[in-house]
């Protein structure tokens, strides 16, 4: 039976449009879209005149209560998150925050004890947790497959004026710092999935900046060095201004090393022992360029079955909190 309880959708831009089409496609929700923008279409939503008694679309938050939604989705720019999901928390809605969770810590505290009061689920966005390569990398991990993790070396590099070719890159919210943009905040997803594999940093140095011709007044280069508690030392490169698209994790272990990139797509493993690499298969694989989606559907249906079955899903408020702490840490170094 699909999830039927009304939704509220705070924000149409990209993430906003994604997430509102698989609810559409996964839930038998009405769904109702909080925006200022004049130029929603009908284009816009998968089916449109499938589903057009199920979209409401209003830029009054009070026009939108009206309708009672039982659950809401954080999708705005970053620094206006905790702002809104404290007003849908009051109400006693549970909640999907987009990530990140917000610029900075202020007000999270009182968003957590808010929806703990009213016994609400958060979830905070976590889509690359959901992506096969990655669960895999951690079961493996998991299982010392080739012994004690040593370093970790991770990188993502993308070009921003790439990401939405349809309109003007200097205008989103990833291009502007007051907004909560910028490279490091916006491209959380590799140190929240280095947290989720690995644990959380305690020793750390960092590098962030201005750096590349982009006309963009937020951070474009971060790069990272921290220590967990376990030793390990885990090296993070995160940019805006690399073609093509690229991401990669490198795992030196005692025993040999794993390793994979978003280009050849596949786990390939060196053990010592052996003196040889081999690939490890991949259950449900699929390559980022073409099928990104997936990991939102994954992401959307596992938070919806946990408001089903009343249980707390992973990256919640806490684990979110303390992902971003740690982010706010390496920004300060």
């Amino acid at each position: 039976m699909k999830f039927s309880a009304p939704i509220l959708i705070v924000g149409f831009g990209s993430i906003g449009k994604r997430h509102t089409n698989n609810l559409l496609s996964q839930t038998n929700s009405l769904l109702i879209i909080l925006s200022k923008r004049n130029d929603i279409k009908d284009s816009d939503f998968n089916n449109y005149r499938k589903n057009i008694s199920r979209i409401k679309i209003y830029s009054n938050l009070n026009d939108c209560l009206q309708h009672e939604p039982q659950v809401g989705f954080i999708t705005n720019e970053t620094s206006l998150h905790v702002n809104y999901a404290l007003k849908l928390a009051k109400r006693g809605m549970d909640l999907f925050i987009e990530k990140p969770l917000s610029n900075s810590l202020t007000n999270i505290s009182l968003l957590n004890s808010i929806t703990k009061k009213h016994k609400k689920l958060v979830m905070v966005g976590c889509n690359f947790r959901f992506y096969p390569p990655l669960m895999k990398i951690k079961q493996l991990v998991n299982n010392h497959i080739v012994g004690r993790v040593i370093s970790v070396q991770s990188e993502n590099g993308s070009y921003l004026p790439d990401w939405h070719p349809y309109e003007d890159y200097s205008k989103g919210y990833a291009a502007k710092k007051k907004l909560g943009g910028g490279v490091t905040l916006t491209q959380i997803h590799e140190l929240d999935y280095l947290i989720w594999i690995f644990g959380l940093p305690q020793k750390k140095k960092s590098i962030i900046g201005k750096f590349s011709d982009l006309n963009i007044d937020a951070d474009d280069l971060s790069a990272f060095i921290f220590e967990l508690k376990n030793k390990i030392l885990i090296e993070l490169h995160l940019d805006y201004f690399s073609k093509p698209f690229y991401k990669r994790l490198k795992i030196r272990c005692s025993k040999g090393i794993i390793y994979w990139n978003s280009y050849d797509n596949k786990i390939k493993i060196y053990k010592n022992s052996q003196n040889r690499c081999s690939i490890i298969k991949i259950k449900n694989n699929y390559n980022l360029s073409k099928q990104t989606n997936q990991m939102y559907i994954d992401e959307i249906n596992y938070f919806l079955n946990c408001l089903i079955k009343r249980k707390n899903p992973m990256n919640n408020l806490d684990d979110a909190k303390k992902t971003l702490d740690a982010l706010l840490r390496l920004k300060s170094k």
